[in-house]
């Protein structure tokens, strides 16, 4: 990997959400994580699970100096007055033992009610309970983690020779992940239920976590955020100071490429007015078909490095 330089000035956000960090799992992007902590401030940072692998963990002991590092970051950015919450995910449910407890700047809670610049609610959550996988068969979910440990492998063995040929990333793990989720779609269709609960909280949105596909969209009047993840996507969800929402996907040193392991798909959908949100549901179909924004992949230069932008 490309020796990743600090920027001067960090850029400021109101609110940073990052989820599926795993530490602890092998081919895990720590050094890109690192240069986004050390290049991004801001007022508010949501931790929305799966930061540690509590799963790989127990099955082998893979801490190395890079994992002390990123926590080292985010205890440094609490005691430089960051607010942070941290809801754990199903990697890392082990910490729901300590739900409730503040340590410092730093508050552990199950799900948490964000407001943004511009008056919008938002709930935010990990998402493991509302998938099918999880939520039915706990050791069917284990299974396919070490699967997708042994692809990640065969991914990162690739994208070595990739790199050498000056080609952008590409994923077997992600390639098989979005099969596999296809098929298990069927029997929990995720985004429509995070939705409803979101609906049942009277919320204008949710953000997530747990499939690590980043995306934006609307979903029968319920804003639909996932944030990702930093195994491969390598994205936040940011929140600028007017309440606009976009996600970052952080990836310098093939910023001229497109990531051509994410879904072939939109990721920006309409922030709806909060004023003047209809409150009868719409069909997902029309409303993403007619009035979902054009993405721009936005180059943004920082201190040399190069970050690409997906808004709404």
């Amino acid at each position: 990997m490309h020796n990743l330089v600090d920027a001067p000035t960090p850029q400021r956000y109101r609110t940073i959400w990052l989820s599926d960090v795993h530490l602890g799992m092998p081919g895990i992007q720590t050094d890109r994580l690192l240069d986004f902590l050390r290049r991004h401030d801001t007022n508010h940072l949501y931790l929305v699970g799966d930061i540690v692998d509590g799963w790989r963990l127990r099955k082998a002991w893979r801490w190395d100096q890079h994992c002390n590092d990123v926590i080292q970051k985010l205890l440094r950015k609490a005691r430089k007055g960051t607010r942070i919450t941290y809801i754990p995910g199903n990697h890392d449910e082990f910490a729901r033992s300590y739900i409730g407890y503040h340590l410092g700047n730093i508050e552990i809670v199950r799900n948490a009610m964000h407001e943004t610049a511009d008056g919008r609610r938002l709930l935010v959550l990990h998402g493991d309970e509302f998938d099918g996988i999880i939520g039915y068969a706990k050791w069917l979910s284990v299974l396919g983690s070490g699967a997708y440990c042994s692809a990640m492998r065969v991914s990162t063995a690739l994208n070595a020779m990739r790199r050498r040929l000056g080609l952008p990333p590409w994923s077997l793990s992600a390639y098989l992940k979005n099969r596999v989720k296809n098929a298990v779609k069927s029997l929990a269709d995720f985004e429509r239920v995070i939705a409803e609960e979101a609906r049942t909280h009277k919320a204008d949105g949710v953000v997530c976590g747990h499939l690590h596909r980043p995306d934006i969209e609307d979903i029968q009047g319920i804003t639909y955020y996932n944030t990702g993840d930093w195994v491969e996507s390598c994205t936040a969800l940011v929140e600028n100071h007017d309440g606009h929402m976009e996600i970052l996907h952080w990836l310098p040193e093939f910023s001229a490429h497109p990531c051509a392991y994410l879904p072939d798909r939109r990721y920006a959908a309409p922030v709806l007015n909060h004023a003047s949100r209809p409150h009868s549901p719409r069909s997902r179909r029309s409303e993403v078909g007619s009035q979902r924004s054009e993405v721009r992949g936005r180059k943004s230069e920082v201190g040399g490095s190069v970050s690409r932008r997906t808004s709404v």
